[in-house]
């Protein structure tokens, strides 16, 4: 878990249609942009909101502040958990997590879209873990450091498929 006082969440579904049936894609994603936790449901209720945060919280902590869109799941399951007065709603709150699902949007429509939930649901974890090791904040670096990093990230790749 990271030592940061002020660890936000943003937390965001997206549909996503399997085979013609309708499923949704749940996303927490950290202050900085990373991808902690996907997770595919068919449904998108109290149910399905708490055991996405409950196995996100299990992994990663609980978190100081929790954005979210309007979705009355959330606000459901954070009730339950107990962890009202840290969640932020409001309509651009999350935009950090809405933000996470165009790169895997462009990569389904690469793959002509997915046949089975379960292929889905490893996808979604390894292209999380992938995008988040070589995904560098652009604005924040010069051209050469982000050369080094993104170099340095692709070493550091190649070592880890090695072994």
């Amino acid at each position: 878990m990271r030592a940061f006082s002020n660890w936000q969440w943003h937390l965001d579904e997206v549909l996503v249609k399997i085979n013609g049936e309708k499923h949704y894609l749940w996303r927490a994603v950290d202050h900085e942009g990373e991808v902690l936790e996907s997770f595919v449901t068919k449904r998108r209720d109290r149910k399905a909101a708490l055991k996405f945060r409950r196995k996100t919280m299990k992994r990663h902590g609980r978190p100081r502040v929790f954005a979210t869109d309007m979705l009355r799941s959330y606000g459901a399951a954070i009730k339950e958990i107990g962890n009202a007065d840290r969640q932020e709603t409001g309509r651009w709150k999350n935009s950090r997590a809405e933000n996470s699902h165009q790169p895997l949007r462009r990569r389904e429509r690469a793959m002509l879209r997915f046949r089975r939930m379960r292929t889905l649901q490893k996808f979604v974890s390894v292209h999380a873990s992938v995008h988040n090791h070589f995904n560098q904040e652009r604005h924040l670096y010069s051209r050469p450091n982000l050369k080094l990093n993104r170099a340095a990230a692709l070493a550091e790749w190649r070592g880890l498929c090695a072994a």
